[in-house]
């Protein structure tokens, strides 16, 4: 595939103009980049964040110092002059101050827009329910391997309007895309998209499933008849039954699926592209295993294909690849019960692949110990409910949404509220035999207790080390001898 580095970065910057006044909303990290650039762009630059979101002093000091004016009375911003609007990750626009810009005439932006407006190298984009930050890292580490020059943004990496300088040295820069970036995106055009799958999330911020897909499909918007687009085939059916067009060439892939261009045959991953067909990869000689994993690799093998990287080498860097932190992360096994991080399991797909990845109980007994819990995103936990019958024990339910998913999988597997993920790793610790499995894969976000998916990933680590010293001390004085003795 070859790609026109001119033409990448001649996007219009109209929109970002040196005299121009740009207000950002919310200061998390893709907000606090976005100022950063604006001011280095010479914009004036006011940013307002939302009191759920609080940041750092420090983090505020070196905006202030930046040059960035700060704006703690959100009344304020109706009385000032503002020519753009820069949406952070933190900000749905349904909400009254964002509408309230819109009906003054603001055009507003995400910074995924903003960024690309400013990249200097193509870009390969990542989008879809779950399974982005696996692929980008697959997507980057196979390029590696092939000494291309690439990076990832997005997501749980770095914030993609900090990157602009950087990409001057890349062949590639691979973005994580969620759907709440592509709402407000004009120009933005990836020379290859990746649409992974879709899922029901985010619905407390999409009033239909059909919006969601419409959202994310936004990242074909702008490509050309010689871009690509790398598809899950069932997403594809998606996305035709609501009218939605896909400009560019476009490769399949499928677990279930036998007719995409690639597709999983028990533990082979096929191609049945022209000039490409046949066996690729042995899912068996990988370190990511499940037909969730098997999707991630099909998509970076097809990335790779049309940039044209050579298939050993990708073969090599992809059977290699561990997986990431909080995602099905093997964290410890005390006295044979195994605790998993999924921390990013942040909807019921995402659970459900979780589970189904353990391997069953003795017998096919149920040997799952689930800990869950968070702030709701407005997603139907009942689809989980024949599951959880089948392999979970019991669940230990924490946070905001604890009593709605009690409501939800009491009639299914036994439900036990908790004031903490310390007190849900401990209760579930001990009620646990060996052969179980303590999975913590929460289905919400983690906002209402944490600062991120990270930071409770985090936080079930440590408890699960407490636990482990616990178990450890007990099993000690277990076999020292009796003084009597």
């Amino acid at each position: 595939m070859r790609v026109d580095r001119a033409q990448q970065s001649e996007t219009p910057l109209s929109m970002v103009d040196q005299t121009k006044t740009a207000l950002v909303l919310g200061l998390d990290a893709s907000g606090q980049a976005a100022c950063h650039l604006l001011i280095s762009n010479g914009n004036k630059v006011l940013a307002f964040n939302s009191a759920s979101f609080p940041i750092a002093t420090s983090e505020l000091v070196s905006l202030e110092n930046a040059g960035v004016t700060v704006i703690t009375d959100e009344s304020t911003i109706a009385l000032a002059p503002i020519d753009l609007v820069v949406l952070s990750n933190s900000i749905s626009q349904s909400e009254p101050i964002v509408q309230e810009l819109a009906l003054r005439g603001c055009p507003l932006i995400s910074d995924l827009e903003l960024a690309t407006q400013k990249y200097f190298c193509p870009s390969i984009a990542v989008a879809g329910t779950n399974g982005k930050t696996t692929t980008a890292e697959l997507i980057e580490r196979m390029m590696r391997s092939a000494n291309r020059t690439i990076t990832t943004a997005g997501g749980s990496g770095h914030a993609m309007c900090a990157l602009t300088e950087q990409t001057r040295q890349l062949d590639f820069i691979a973005l994580e895309v969620n759907s709440f970036q592509l709402e407000k995106v004009e120009h933005f055009r990836p020379s290859v998209a990746v649409l992974l799958n879709l899922k029901p999330d985010h619905m407390d911020r999409y009033d239909r499933m059909a919006n969601y897909v419409r959202t994310i499909t936004r990242v074909f918007q702008n490509q050309q008849i010689f871009d690509w687009a790398i598809i899950q085939s069932e997403a594809l059916a998606q996305i035709r039954s609501l009218g939605l067009a896909v400009p560019s060439k476009t490769i399949t892939f499928s677990a279930s699926n036998r007719h995409a261009d690639l597709y999983l045959d028990r533990s082979l991953l096929v191609s049945r592209i022209p000039g490409w067909t046949g066996p690729l990869l042995d899912l068996d000689h990988c370190l990511l295993r499940g037909p969730h994993q098997a999707e991630n690799l099909m998509a970076a093998l097809a990335v790779g294909h049309v940039l044209r990287l050579p298939l050993e080498e990708m073969v090599e860097a992809l059977k290699s690849h561990p997986g990431g932190s909080h995602r099905c992360e093997l964290v410890a096994e005390v006295n044979g019960v195994t605790f998993i991080n999924d921390s990013k399991g942040m909807n019921v797909d995402a659970v459900r692949k979780a589970i189904e990845s353990i391997s069953e109980g003795r017998g096919g007994e149920p040997n799952v110990w689930l800990i869950a819990g968070g702030r709701d995103k407005g997603l139907d936990y009942h689809d989980l409910c024949p599951l959880l019958a089948r392999r979970v024990k019991g669940t230990f339910l924490l946070g905001e949404s604890r009593e709605k998913l009690r409501a939800a999988w009491s009639l299914f597997t036994p439900c036990t509220l908790t004031d903490s993920l310390l007190e849900a790793v401990r209760n579930a610790a001990e009620v646990a035999v060996a052969g179980d499995v303590i999975l913590l894969s929460p289905a919400c976000s983690s906002f209402d207790m944490f600062q991120n998916y990270q930071h409770r990933g985090e936080v079930f680590r440590q408890a699960v080390e407490l636990w482990s010293e616990k178990a450890t001390r007990a099993s000690s004085e277990k076999t020292l001898p009796s003084p009597h003795n």
